[in-house]
């Protein structure tokens, strides 16, 4: 029996349907689940105590649940992350892109992408092993656990998903641009910097928001090298705790429908805002620079 062409069609735009409906509900009962169990810990606490307390003791009487401290250290952890990874991972994807020889190109890439694969507990691992004692005997500081070990471990997480994003996104630049460039004097340096990189700089971002996302998001590494200390830091050496960290270290330990229970998935709701108030931003500019890039062009 021969299908007709229209029926394959409507059978294949269902099927994506289901899929896509499936995971849009899917995501839905996860955040309903989230925040159905995370609410009731403001029946003890009021949200601008739990937001902005400093004191985060969920087992003393009465308990203390104030996850400022653990607030301020993941986005402390995520910004410092970032500031290392997004500079590496974007100047060596147009290194591979624009500069290195194919043979480089093809030697490296596989490398980086390999990279990317490699397991969180493994970087973890190498964290609290190479780079603790490293850390504490070179700077002279009580722990080699701390914010800063944190954010590296992190930036080494991100920069391979940076890069490779960002190397196709620049090494798919159509070259009729380039040679344009190049046609009326530009140097090759100026036609990076001026032509390429606005080309690209949607696809720059997108490799940004997925390097950070995972980022921010990460809790075997950070439950391992951050230190696990529940307090603001005075600086980058101090040991801290992130959100995703003491989640992950405490659920075990508390009592099913209990406050610390409830606390701990107030904190997940509290992540969960702030990763899906990242991503919203970074969407929007995504799309602002596809604009402007697309108008330079």
């Amino acid at each position: 029996m021969v299908i007709s062409r229209g029926l394959k069609e409507k059978v294949m735009q269902h099927f994506f349907f289901v899929i896509a409906f499936a995971s849009i509900a899917i995501l839905s009962a996860i955040t309903i689940f989230l925040f159905t169990e995370g609410l009731p810990v403001f029946n003890l606490v009021s949200v601008k105590d739990f937001l902005f307390g400093i004191y985060w003791y969920p087992t003393s009487e009465p308990p203390d649940f104030g996850i400022f401290p653990l607030i301020v250290a993941s986005v402390s952890v995520t910004l410092l992350s970032a500031s290392i990874s997004i500079p590496l991972g974007v100047m060596t994807a147009i290194y591979l892109a624009e500069v290195a020889k194919p043979q480089v190109r093809e030697l490296v890439k596989p490398i980086v992408e390999l990279l990317a694969a490699l397991p969180s507990v493994v970087i973890g691992f190498f964290g609290m092993v190479v780079v603790a004692p490293f850390l504490q005997n070179t700077f002279n500081i009580a722990t080699g656990l701390n914010l800063f070990n944190a954010s590296l471990m992190l930036a080494f997480m991100s920069i391979p998903t940076i890069c490779s994003i960002s190397e196709d996104a620049v090494y798919s630049v159509p070259n009729a641009l380039r040679e344009a460039s190049l046609a009326l004097g530009a140097t090759h340096l100026e036609t990076i910097y001026r032509v390429v990189i606005p080309a690209a700089v949607s696809g720059i971002c997108t490799a940004v928001i997925l390097g950070m996302s995972r980022a921010i998001g990460e809790t075997m590494v950070v439950l391992m090298v951050a230190g696990g200390a529940a307090m603001v830091p005075s600086s980058i050496f101090d040991p801290v705790r992130p959100m995703p960290g003491s989640i992950a270290a405490e659920m075990a330990e508390a009592p099913f429908r209990g406050d610390h229970y409830y606390a701990l998935f107030a904190t997940g709701m509290v992540l969960f805002v702030f990763t899906f108030a990242f991503n919203l931003i970074a969407d929007y500019m995504s799309h602002k620079y596809r604009q402007v890039g697309d108008a330079t062009l």
